[in-house]
């Protein structure tokens, strides 16, 4: 099959290096254009690597644009992290249409923040999605789905790197071989069971102390290491990575800084506390607590929170 690639960053450079290392015809590669001062997307490097021709159109609403993709007469695009609206008729110019990766179990979690939100909620499992791209944002008919286990230790980080990346990848050349063999489904989604949230925003994670201390927890992994659950501190923000969960009275009122150490300091909330061993203050770099302690000579007592 002649197969677009049509995706971007490490994600989209590693279905692509799949595709072409398995002996894929693989015919050119479309990704978002680079913002001035940004870097090139890994998924560009890897094509031209590959002296694959590379496009990077603004927009797929306009007609010459879709009128240059429908010339390549692709049998399959397969879509690796698409943030770009693409219109229907560039989603069925190829012979077999378009596949796309979506990290959750749709229909529920469909939206751009898709891996963030079920830590956040609270869930205990997730997965990804392989569908049928059409007009609505993640609607289209599934394909084939991956579930995976969250863990409590997860973050956003280690369920996506983890699991969700590299099971994307098996489950994308999975789906194409599929589509080849004429034994790809197309499956309705179930409205019913349909959730939706935007993106995972500052204003979406600050913490609240005194929400109980697994309700903090999930709000700190789902949002570590973007965009980071932050709190004030004296009147600045502070964001918090790389914490450990603690179960029991910590003798400390919600927000209150409970006990500080070498290479951390805890934080009481709702029946336990957080651990934090990294953090990053406002308009500054993430820092190890050690360093973070001694610049601010945290003590014992201190309060974070409004």
């Amino acid at each position: 099959m002649r197969i677009v690639v049509h995706g971007q960053q490490a994600f989209g450079k590693s279905v692509l290096e799949a595709l072409l290392e398995r002996g894929e015809d693989v015919i050119a590669v479309y990704c978002a254009p680079e913002k001035e001062g940004q870097r090139v997307d890994p998924l560009k490097e890897a094509a031209l690597a590959h002296h694959l021709p590379v496009y990077q159109p603004k927009s797929y609403r306009n007609k010459d644009v879709q009128a240059e993709f429908a010339a390549l007469n692709a049998d399959l695009c397969v879509m690796a992290y698409v943030t770009l609206i693409v219109p229907e008729d560039v989603l069925h110019a190829p012979t077999h249409g378009t596949i796309q990766y979506h990290p959750s179990l749709l229909p529920k979690h469909r939206g751009p923040s898709s891996i963030n939100w079920p830590i956040i909620q609270g869930d205990t499992k997730t997965g990804l999605t392989i569908f049928w791209p059409d007009k609505g944002l993640d609607t289209g008919p599934i394909l084939l789905t991956k579930e995976v286990e969250i863990q409590d230790t997860d973050t956003l980080g280690s369920l996506y790197f983890n699991h969700l990346f590299p099971m994307g990848v098996e489950a994308m050349l999975e789906a194409v071989d599929m589509v080849r063999d004429g034994t790809a489904p197309k499956i309705v989604q179930d409205e019913s069971q349909a959730t939706y949230e935007s993106w995972c925003r500052k204003e979406d994670v600050q913490i609240d102390w005194n929400k109980p201390v697994q309700e903090v927890w999930n709000l700190i992994r789902g949002s570590d290491p973007q965009p980071g659950a932050w709190s004030p501190l004296n009147g600045q923000e502070v964001y918090l990575y790389d914490a450990k969960k603690h179960v029991g009275d910590t003798g400390g009122s919600p927000g209150q800084v409970t006990a500080v150490d070498a290479n951390s300091f805890t934080v009481a909330a709702q029946g336990g506390a957080i651990e934090v061993i990294r953090v990053r203050p406002e308009g500054g770099r993430k820092v190890a607590a050690e360093e973070f302690i001694s610049h601010i000579d945290l003590q014992p007592g201190a309060q974070f929170g409004a």
